[in-house]
């Protein structure tokens, strides 16, 4: 693999760590900030994948929007279309104050979805 896709990966599991990391040992859970870690994981695999297909990635959080180029290559990304498309909303929003409503379950969800499109996208590299 080439530098430019090493450092996707590894920046996506640097996100995924530091998620994992303040979901199992800050108290209170930052659950906010331990969903946009998910978020960001998910959306640098995303883009690692468009890269290792020679397609420069877009400059967008949008996961619906990526995985659906991600799917113009690979059709077995609509099995993990759901998990990734669910992670979007923690992009922006755990940013600023706003009237997001997240608990421990979301914050562990967002932490399995990203791990779940994480090994889907090592699997396909």
């Amino acid at each position: 693999m080439n530098a430019e896709i090493m450092e996707w990966k590894r920046l996506a599991d640097m996100d995924l760590v530091t998620a994992k990391h303040m979901f199992e040992t800050y108290r209170p859970i930052p659950v906010e900030i331990v969903c946009f870690h998910s978020q960001q994981a998910a959306e640098k695999m995303l883009k690692c994948f468009l890269v290792f297909h020679e397609t420069e990635p877009p400059k967008i959080h949008d996961l619906r929007e990526l995985i659906e180029i991600c799917i113009e290559f690979e059709d077995k990304f609509n099995d993990i279309y759901n998990e990734a498309t669910s992670l979007t909303r923690y992009a922006v929003l755990p940013r600023y104050p706003a009237e997001l409503d997240l608990d421990e379950s979301d914050g562990e969800r967002a932490i399995k979805s990203a791990s779940k499109v994480k090994d889907f996208v090592n699997m396909l590299l």
